[in-house]
């Protein structure tokens, strides 16, 4: 209990900092930071929130939004999720994830989970000084694949009623054939339910902080002839090194009975996010979720940034609407769950990010 009161009471003056910062965002550093696919979120369910239920998320999904909505796990949950990302003829972007929590260690218990998101670009021509073009659509020197993975590892826990937290590490992987770069990000959450039914969600996560990364391989080196060309000499150069994406987010979430008898079939979820980016503007967001007999939901958020009406000085490609939905049932009485979860992000350019996951709760 002291190390979730310590984490709470952490993440509560970084909010607290933030809120009172004089200026939001920070824009001068847009650009400086590397490892953005740590801002993706891969799943479908809270992708059609817009990753916007911060203070109401569960299950292993909030091991990419707040590690502690973890916690909810009751016994195990299985997801694999696939994005056509940024949808385009041609650009071949994917991203296949798959993740599992279990929980261990009784009713006191906590919950372990563990996600894998890999993210590919296809085959791209290789090109050199010498060979910079790609003749006749026919790349001559051949082709490569980079390859971006994430795995974290995240463990949530309920202290109370009330109260869960969590914390979780991700390891992080950048790959082309002759370079690489790896890093390390730690995240940490906490949520808090109250009110006369546990309508009342709040939470805080901080996410994506760690160590900085650097490219290195044969990639950054060349030959040279030195000496009038009595030596083959081999030069490296150094790229420079990038921090992680770090953020801050807080929510609030409100459930909503519009048939008090009846709260068991109709649920609305209303939900507020604030998120504080370290390099690049702050977002606000409003997202909502109907959910019927828990077996049939829909949902829809809206993200804004600064100048993100304007296609000038919007700085993302994400419009800022997502939506998606639910089915899920079970496949028989009392024994597992089975979900089918579709989101849809609106992008401009691009035809926008499709993803579909499966669930399975035992």
């Amino acid at each position: 209990m002291k190390l979730i009161n310590k984490i709470a009471l952490g993440l509560a003056v970084t909010a607290l900092g933030c809120f009172t910062t004089a200026e939001a965002g920070n824009k001068d550093r847009t650009g400086q930071a590397g490892a953005y696919e740590l801002l993706i979120n891969p799943y479908a369910r809270s992708g059609g929130w817009s990753g916007l239920n911060t203070a109401c998320i569960k299950g292993i999904e909030a091991s990419r939004i707040n590690v502690a909505g973890l916690s909810f796990t009751e016994k195990t949950e299985v997801v694999f999720a696939r994005s056509s990302y940024l949808a385009l003829k041609g650009s071949d972007m994917a991203i296949n994830n798959f993740g599992i929590a279990q929980h261990v260690g009784g009713e006191d218990g906590g919950v372990l989970g563990l996600s894998v998101m890999s993210m590919t670009f296809g085959e791209i021509p290789i090109t050199t000084t010498e060979v910079p073009d790609v003749v006749g659509g026919v790349a001559t020197l051949g082709t490569y694949k980079p390859q971006f993975m994430n795995i974290g590892l995240s463990y949530a826990k309920k202290f109370s009623d009330a109260i869960q937290g969590g914390m979780g590490v991700t390891i992080i992987s950048e790959a082309i054939p002759n370079a690489k770069a790896q890093g390390v990000a730690l995240d940490a959450g906490i949520q808090y339910v109250t009110g006369p039914k546990d309508n009342i969600h709040f939470g805080i996560s901080l996410r994506n902080v760690g160590t900085p990364m650097q490219f290195r391989g044969d990639g950054l080196s060349f030959s040279n002839i030195a000496l009038n060309g009595r030596y083959l000499l081999t030069q490296e150069m150094r790229s420079q090194m990038f921090e992680l994406p770090s953020l801050l987010n807080i929510g609030l979430a409100y459930d909503f009975y519009p048939v008090p008898k009846m709260a068991d079939v109709h649920r609305l979820t209303v939900a507020g996010n604030f998120t504080s980016n370290s390099f690049t503007k702050d977002q606000f967001g409003l997202g909502m979720e109907y959910g019927y007999r828990n077996t049939l939901m829909a949902r829809v958020g809206y993200r804004y940034q600064q100048g993100g009406l304007n296609v000038a000085t919007r700085g993302n490609v994400y419009n800022g609407l997502r939506a998606g939905i639910t089915f899920e049932t079970p496949l028989k009485k009392d024994g597992p769950v089975f979900g089918l979860d579709y989101a849809y992000g609106a992008t401009n350019p691009f035809n926008g990010t499709h993803t579909i996951g499966v669930r399975l709760g035992l």
